[in-house]
């Protein structure tokens, strides 16, 4: 594992070379910040809503990579008074599907620092989000000694189809896409990290119904006290040390943990599930896009008579999606 930590380490280093800064503040991080780090491609429509969401929550800094946008992403990112951003024209699948890049950005930039990892279109749930900023959690789990926080990864989608509504710039996707599953996943401990894998929900129930162990893993650590020395291996999925993994708790009990509310299912999505085939930038030449556009065609509705509407994470406690621990 270390061989392969390191192994990490040295492949972030060659790929940062690919990464060219347009807007770099990084001046303006202060010690205990909490800093939030991203790859995008053409996500403009998303941003203002996804700025938004993460400053109310607390996060003081945004470290964006843009993939070569078209739509005017980076344009937008360069105009943020918290934004940092570099661009890359190089291969997406070369990065390990951005690993490489912001796992150099972290080391050189996140080091001491809580950071948080998420997509454009994931939005971090955690206990008491409602009434208490990130720094509230990230402190107690200073207090604590804990150095990383996990979550499941849990799909939002419209009722109905999901092309019905548009999406509009700056729009809270949750007004659209406010319904999930509170049931069908599978979870397992993976033997070789450490960390659970959880696997479920619409994708499963959707596009993998014949093969459900296919589909896409909802288990994330996305949240982590940051140590030059540390590497996420797996998206967010894993990360070395092995430890940090270690984010359930092992004799029965529950450590706290949250959610990341996935809101990838809008009216956006079609386009973007074909544009990802085409440019078979992702795990296994796209394969999970050939399954979304392929159904998608035929039935654009991932909603069903067992789907629960989203209201707050009290609810996803109750349901045992996430729980507050021992934090009270």
């Amino acid at each position: 594992m270390r061989v392969r930590r390191k192994h990490a380490k040295a492949r972030a280093f060659r790929k940062h070379f690919a990464l060219r800064p347009l807007l770099d503040q990084t001046r303006k991080i202060r010690s205990g910040d909490v800093l939030l780090f991203s790859t995008m491609r053409n996500e403009h429509i998303r941003l203002p809503y996804f700025l938004k969401y993460y400053r109310d929550l607390g996060v003081s800094h945004f470290l964006i990579v843009d993939n070569d946008s078209t739509d005017g992403s980076a344009a937008y990112l360069a105009e943020q008074p918290d934004v940092s951003v570099w661009h890359s024209s190089a291969s997406y699948k070369g990065s390990r599907f951005g690993v490489d890049w912001l796992n150099w950005l972290q080391s050189k930039y996140g080091h001491g620092h809580w950071t948080l990892v998420v997509d454009p279109d994931e939005f971090f749930v955690y206990p008491f989000c409602d009434t208490r900023p990130i720094k509230a959690l990230t402190d107690w789990l200073d207090s604590s000694a804990i150095k990383s926080f996990g979550t499941m990864l849990l799909d939002m989608y419209p009722k109905g189809r999901i092309d019905a509504v548009p999406y509009r710039l700056g729009q809270d996707p949750m007004e659209i896409a406010g319904w999930f599953d509170p049931g069908n996943y599978m979870i397992e401990k993976n033997k070789k990290f450490g960390n659970l894998w959880i696997q479920g929900g619409p994708r499963a129930r959707v596009f993998f119904p014949e093969t459900p162990r296919k589909s896409p893993a909802l288990n994330k650590i996305p949240l982590v006290k940051w140590h030059r020395r540390y590497a996420y291996v797996s998206s967010t999925h894993m990360l070395l040390p092995r430890g940090l993994n270690h984010v359930y708790d092992q004799w029965g009990g529950e450590m706290a943990s949250g959610i990341l509310l996935h809101a990838k299912f809008l009216d956006t999505f079609t386009a973007k599930a074909e544009e990802e085939l085409s440019r078979r930038q992702h795990y296994r030449n796209s394969a999970e896009y050939r399954a979304y556009a392929d159904t998608l065609r035929d039935t654009p509705e991932l909603w069903c008579k067992w789907s629960e509407k989203y209201i707050n994470w009290r609810q996803l406690e109750i349901l045992g999606l996430m729980s507050k621990g021992n934090w009270a």
